[in-house]
């Protein structure tokens, strides 16, 4: 059965070995719920009342850009995350999800591994970053920059960790797209090749430069007189080596 009629005909849900585990809905289930965890606890914080510094700093390149209906903007803004996030964003999934094989192919296996490892390594850091907060605030240091753990080696660990979650999903999606060779149309088959590739790129983008290091970084070298020292000595996203 193709794609478009395991969509049609039973919501591309086909039972597998592992059921939601093996092809990838559980490990996005998880992702989603430890981000509403942390909606949850800004909603307590009463943070958000406030805009977020990324709407702000969106704000600041539109005005440089001339835009005037911000509030528009913002609207299509959204409209356009949520979009993604129901297409490019949901490909792997899909196309695991259209797979009946019972087995799992090693790719499935390694691509869950990626997942596993890099949502360990996301939670990890969001724990260092937040031992280190509550440690500099308890000494009475303010505006301190966070260079412990894992944020010596990338000035954003838990963005890069998040971009190699999507990863280990492509990567898993990648046996149950080789599976449709020859069961769709060839420009169909293409076409969904190139949406798994995209869902990597548009990820990459959307966390370093729209929603998170490059905005992140615009209010932190103004508010943290160390940072733009941090900036010299560490990588902005892929995790390396202190820089000389």
């Amino acid at each position: 059965m193709g794609v478009s009629g395991s969509w049609c005909g039973q919501l591309g849900i086909e039972p597998r070995l592992l059921g939601a585990i093996a092809d990838g809905q559980c490990g996005c289930d998880i992702d989603w719920i430890a981000h509403g965890a942390g909606i949850l606890k800004m909603w307590r914080e009463g943070r958000l009342k406030k805009e977020f510094p990324r709407y702000q700093y969106q704000r600041i390149v539109w005005q440089k850009e001339g835009k005037t209906t911000t509030a528009l903007a913002l609207q299509v803004d959204a409209i356009s995350q949520g979009l993604a996030n129901a297409s490019f964003f949901a490909f792997p999934v899909f196309i695991i999800a259209a797979n009946t094989r019972e087995q799992l192919h090693l790719l499935e296996l390694i691509g869950l591994t990626v997942w596993a490892m890099a949502f360990v390594m996301e939670s990890i850091a969001d724990l260092q970053k937040v031992r280190f907060l509550k440690e500099m605030k308890k000494a009475g240091m303010h505006r301190q920059v966070c260079n412990i753990g894992l944020w010596k080696f990338s000035r954003h660990p838990n963005y890069f960790a998040q971009w190699m979650v999507w990863n280990g999903l492509v990567i898993a999606a990648v046996p149950s797209w080789l599976a449709l060779k020859g069961v769709e149309s060839d420009v169909l088959w293409w076409l969904l090749g190139l949406g798994l590739l995209m869902a990597s790129i548009f990820m990459y983008r959307t966390l370093v430069y729209i929603t998170g290091a490059v905005p992140s970084e615009y209010y932190s070298v103004r508010k943290r007189s160390g940072y733009a020292e941090y900036q010299k000595q560490t990588n902005r996203f892929f995790p390396g080596p202190k820089k000389c």
